[in-house]
């Protein structure tokens, strides 16, 4: 049974054939562990994404046996989707567990972005973001039923697209429960920047590069 609904797939092919530029990969690691919730359906919700335009091409590796893919897009964790421009082998927009419900949503504008390279945020977060000259890493704890989380993930992997020194990341808060128990989420979505910087909500682009700043000052 497919995961994307008739109607909705042909919505997708409307905004594909609307948006897209460049050639996209979407990069998903599973692994064969038992522990992995909702690694068949990572895959195979990547593959219908990938099978609804040509621009869009789908690459799968084993995060227990390709080592060297894992080093390569810096990925810690599994499932993982990585949204990146063809060829290139960049972890930098990830999502870390299933980008299911309304994370759905975030992984196509991904594409969109991706695909033409470009991303709107204020001026007063570009200029945050034209300093920022050290790797930073952007995470994002979400649940698939949050409607806010969205806002969050999106400005995160928007940063992520300006600046190649910034990673962002969504986590699926249900997935990795015992990673979010550590970094506190009791809300979300709760966003943690260089395991210093923390808060809760969807927060404008100004104000979430105000904290990416004082994580970047932390340094």
């Amino acid at each position: 049974m497919a995961l994307i609904r008739d109607q909705d797939r042909k919505y997708l092919e409307d905004e594909f054939n609307k948006h897209l530029k460049d050639d996209v990969d979407l990069v998903v690691f599973i692994s064969e562990n038992k522990d992995c919730m909702y690694c068949k359906e990572t895959k195979m919700l990547a593959e219908e994404v990938a099978q609804i335009h040509p621009k869009i091409h789908l690459k799968v590796f084993d995060f227990d046996k390709d080592k060297d893919a894992v080093e390569k897009y810096s990925v810690e964790k599994y499932p993982a989707t990585i949204v990146t421009r063809a060829g290139v082998e960049d972890g930098r927009i990830v999502y870390s567990g299933i980008p299911s419900g309304y994370e759905f949503g975030s992984l196509i504008e991904d594409i969109k972005f991706v695909s033409t390279n470009e991303a709107q945020v204020s001026s007063k977060a570009m200029e945050i973001l034209s300093k920022i000259d050290k790797p930073m890493k952007i995470q994002v704890y979400v649940t698939p039923t949050c409607p806010y989380c969205p806002r969050a993930v999106g400005v995160a992997h928007k940063f992520a697209l300006l600046n190649k020194n910034i990673k962002g990341e969504m986590i699926e808060a249900q997935e990795f429960y015992k990673e979010s128990e550590e970094a506190g989420v009791s809300a979300v979505p709760h966003i943690v920047i260089n395991n210093q910087v923390s808060f809760v909500g969807a927060q404008p682009d100004e104000a979430f590069a105000e904290y990416l700043q004082e994580a970047y000052n932390n340094l």
